[in-house]
């Protein structure tokens, strides 16, 4: 079988020996896969976790299932966490699932942008599998993990309806930030991007937002802005949705007194600034990272779209073959006319 390998920062199509199934484990052909901005990280950056696989959003059907399954058959289509927890440890006891140590050790075989993909027992055995309505296409169904993840950053910074927020990043999850505090009923929402068809997007996604372009803008320019969007106190609450560490700064600066910030974006390793401490500590700001996601947010995510409560299709912008996955991330890298990418086996 085909999966594409990450090598020294290159992505290579490698044929790799089909995995032989286990009597608990499940063997599944990968139908539909996105591409992650960890995984972007991965190939173009310095990322700081543990794994070195690319593709961790993957979506298909049971080909093959262990003797002792029996809440799954063959022909279900399902969704894959590629982390799953033990919550058993001081961590999960206390809903910290992701700092788990089981969580960030386990994974799937050999990675998310295979043409199989082998989930393990620990998987299947804590909830790291979840059959997908027939309602959901494959190509949107590759879109539950990162919209999960977003659905977790939420709800870890207490928002309420009347906030304004601003999001830092008009990428893939900074847009679905955007449709899920839409649902949520926030009172303004702001994003903020360097990149005119991404912010071109967001308001096609939703119209009555408003937009700011900070590239090669003055330091001032954005609280400036703000300020007369929505008053010299500044927003409630931030979501920077990108690795970029200016956008940090600028969340400090423009965040109000007493206000919350999510660290969603994943920063480079060892990247190191020069941060006003005392400006952290006289607003009280409050600085909330959001690593990946848990089953709970996971199913609430599957049920969303479900329901028609959220609508993720117009965020696919590319479709790109397995064997094409280097094209397709070149394509996520640059961005200039993509939002989020899909990997298909098809």
């Amino acid at each position: 079988m085909k999966a594409a390998i990450l090598n020294k920062s290159k992505i290579v199509i490698k044929e790799i020996v089909l995995p032989k199934v286990g009597k608990n484990e499940i063997l599944i052909k990968m139908k539909a896969c996105g591409i992650c901005g960890s995984d972007l990280e991965k190939v173009f950056g310095s990322y700081g976790m543990k794994s070195s696989r690319i593709g961790h959003e993957p979506v298909g059907e049971i080909v093959k299932l262990g003797k002792a399954i029996t809440d799954f058959k063959k022909g279900d289509r399902i969704f894959v966490h590629h982390h799953v927890p033990c919550y058993g440890c001081k961590f999960c006891n206390n809903g910290d699932y992701t700092m788990c140590e089981m969580y960030q050790r386990s994974n799937i075989e050999p990675c998310g942008l295979s043409e199989f993909i082998l989930i393990p027992e620990w998987n299947v055995s804590r909830g790291g599998v979840a059959k997908i309505p027939d309602s959901i296409a494959y190509e949107q169904a590759a879109l539950i993990e990162p919209v999960a993840c977003c659905l977790r950053s939420i709800d870890k910074i207490n928002m309420k309806k009347a906030d304004n927020v601003t999001i830092f990043g008009a990428g893939p999850t900074g847009l679905m930030h955007l449709i899920l505090l839409k649902c949520s009923g926030v009172s303004q929402i702001i994003v903020v991007d360097i990149n005119d068809f991404r912010l071109d997007f967001a308001k096609k996604i939703d119209s009555t937002i408003t937009t700011i372009n900070v590239k090669g803008s003055d330091k001032d320019y954005l609280k400036k802005r703000l300020t007369s969007i929505v008053g010299k106190d500044g927003v409630d609450k931030s979501i920077i949705c990108t690795s970029s560490i200016s956008a940090f700064v600028q969340a400090l600066e423009t965040t109000r007194r007493g206000g919350t910030i999510s660290l969603f974006g994943v920063p480079p390793k060892d990247n190191q600034s020069v941060i006003d401490l005392n400006m952290i500590y006289s607003k009280e700001l409050k600085i909330i990272p959001s690593y990946a996601t848990s089953e709970k947010e996971i199913h609430q995510a599957i049920s969303l779209m479900e329901n028609g409560i959220i609508n993720l299709e117009p965020l696919i912008t590319h479709k790109f073959s397995l064997v094409d996955s280097e094209k397709a991330f070149q394509c996520a890298h640059v961005a200039n006319d993509s939002m989020k990418i899909i990997i298909t086996t098809e």
